[in-house]
């Protein structure tokens, strides 16, 4: 599979935009990809993190997992899920301008096993769910930026 590649811009500091974006127990309030995330150990988020993740599939709801490989705030957050035949490395980087933030999202999607199969023809559909994604995020963010304030 082609690593999937999405840009944004928010008026949100990047302080606030990291820490909910690093946050995968938030996925699901952002992307229409995660019907449930949320947080399956305790502590500080940071490397180690571990969440639990609903993805959509197919018709279905397949669970992943996915754990903070790489942590750099606010800089940086990489994410390796596995689960349900999928295998992904999700490396979101934050950089901060004069009134807000710019965030790449790339995402590194692997089918495994039987699911590999469909590699070629599944390109298209996850560029979709990435657009959808970056979409989701860009509203959600730019909401906490209006009921929150910029800083």
């Amino acid at each position: 599979m082609p690593v999937l590649h999405e840009r944004l811009w928010t008026h949100l500091s990047v302080e606030r935009a990291f820490d909910f974006i690093a946050d995968f127990a938030n996925a699901s309030t952002w992307d229409p990809g995660t019907a449930t995330s949320a947080r399956v150990d305790a502590g500080p988020v940071g490397v180690g993190a571990t969440y639990q993740l609903g993805v959509r599939m197919g018709g279905s709801i397949r669970p992943m997992e996915y754990r903070i490989a790489s942590y750099d705030r606010p800089r940086t957050v990489v994410l390796q899920g596995e689960g349900s035949g999928v295998s992904a490395t999700d490396r979101i980087t934050f950089a901060a301008d004069a009134a807000g933030t710019w965030i790449d999202y790339s995402a590194d999607i692997r089918l495994r096993g039987l699911l590999k199969l469909l590699e070629p023809l599944a390109g298209g559909q996850f560029a979709s769910i990435a657009r959808q994604a970056r979409e989701g995020m860009q509203s959600t963010l730019d909401q906490l930026a209006d009921r929150g304030g910029a800083a």
